[in-house]
């Protein structure tokens, strides 16, 4: 039996023979074109943004730093718990009055940051346990809290009815609290319910109940935001025709809804935890957080404040490290933002 495509003549039969088919080669010089994902073409945009590339680098910088605290300190020659006023190698580190002896908060070859007022220890290695203590505790408390408003906000926003009106009563409720205050008010209660008020509270204690009470009022933003962001999404096309198709809501929310809302959790994220950071060092600055003689951001404004005007230079390299970073990183955040959506670039 004689094929269509031979009856019809042998032109028609060399288009349509596989084999005789040829590609056309792109032009000797001429730039190939290559498909690039929304991962590729935000991070090229990303790239191009000088402010982001230099925050992301202070970020990083700091992070090193924190991770490096031991290693730093061991090379150092110094640590932050050692009192050296008290230390033989060290015999006029103090005056009179117990301030630093020297110029600039006794900055010398031996402290590179100069010396505390009134115990004599190293105020670099203070400076780097502390951002080690900051930087991580709030990584922990803002992965809780991401995690924590996603959930709550995909389930109320997909599945809406009772279920939003709850979930959104609930995060009405959380929001009413005053957070600084019921911080400062709550701490000592998570504390004494494990260790008895006569007994000194381990550090691992203070850390654990900070992660708690400050996970526990620090989810509600992301909850609506995500809430939000999936109502506008649970009655688009695709999400319509993935019911259709027979996929289980669970299905849906993750592989339809979800990476339509990476990009404001990601922002939203980069903006909590510097906000977060700030938290745990005000709590420390109140004394409802970490005490002596573990070494924290807050607590060495809190000695700052006391001092201030006898060694104001204890303070500035504190509070420009966390003015630097905080800075840096809500400079990140922007920058992410615009890579993702460049509608909203600056």
């Amino acid at each position: 039996m004689t094929s269509p495509a031979k009856a019809e003549g042998s032109g028609p039969s060399i288009a349509l023979d596989p084999q005789l088919e040829s590609t056309p080669e792109p032009v000797k010089g001429e730039a190939k074109l290559e498909g690039r994902s929304p991962g590729q073409l935000m991070w090229q945009r990303f790239k191009r943004d000088r402010t982001g590339v230099v925050a992301a680098c202070v970020v990083i910088f700091f992070f090193a730093v924190s991770a490096l605290a031991p290693v730093i300190s061991k090379l150092y020659g110094k640590d932050p718990y050692t009192l050296y006023a008290q230390e033989p190698d060290f015999p006029f580190l103090l005056d009179d009055f117990a301030m630093p002896t020297g110029s600039f908060g006794g900055i010398s070859g031996d402290f590179w940051f100069g010396v505390e007022p009134r115990l004599g220890r190293d105020v670099m290695t203070m400076l780097l346990y502390g951002m080690r203590t900051s930087l991580y505790m709030a990584v922990v408390v803002t992965v809780a809290s991401v995690i924590t408003g996603v959930l709550i906000g995909m389930v109320g926003g997909y599945f809406g009815g009772k279920v939003d009106y709850w979930t959104g009563r609930v995060t009405d409720f959380f929001l009413a609290f005053p957070s600084q205050l019921f911080f400062i008010a709550f701490m000592p209660v998570v504390t004494a319910m494990f260790v008895s008020p006569q007994d000194e509270t381990p550090t691992y204690l203070r850390a654990v109940a900070i992660i708690l009470v400050m996970w526990f009022l620090g989810w509600m933003g992301i909850a609506r935001l995500v809430r939000s962001s999936v109502l506008s999404l649970r009655d688009r096309e695709f999400v319509e025709a993935a019911k259709v198709s027979g996929a289980s809501p669970w299905r849906i929310v993750r592989k339809e809804i979800l990476p339509n809302i990476v990009t404001p959790i990601l922002v939203q994220g980069t903006y909590l935890l510097p906000s977060t950071i700030l938290s745990i060092a005000f709590l420390s600055y109140v004394g409802v957080g970490f005490v002596e003689p573990t070494p924290d951001w807050g607590r060495m404004f809190a000695i700052g404040s006391e001092i201030y005007e006898q060694d104001p230079m204890f303070m500035v390299f504190p509070g420009v490290a966390m003015v630097v970073f905080v800075l840096a990183f809500n400079l990140l955040g922007d920058s992410v933002r615009d890579a993702f959506d460049p509608k909203t670039g600056r």
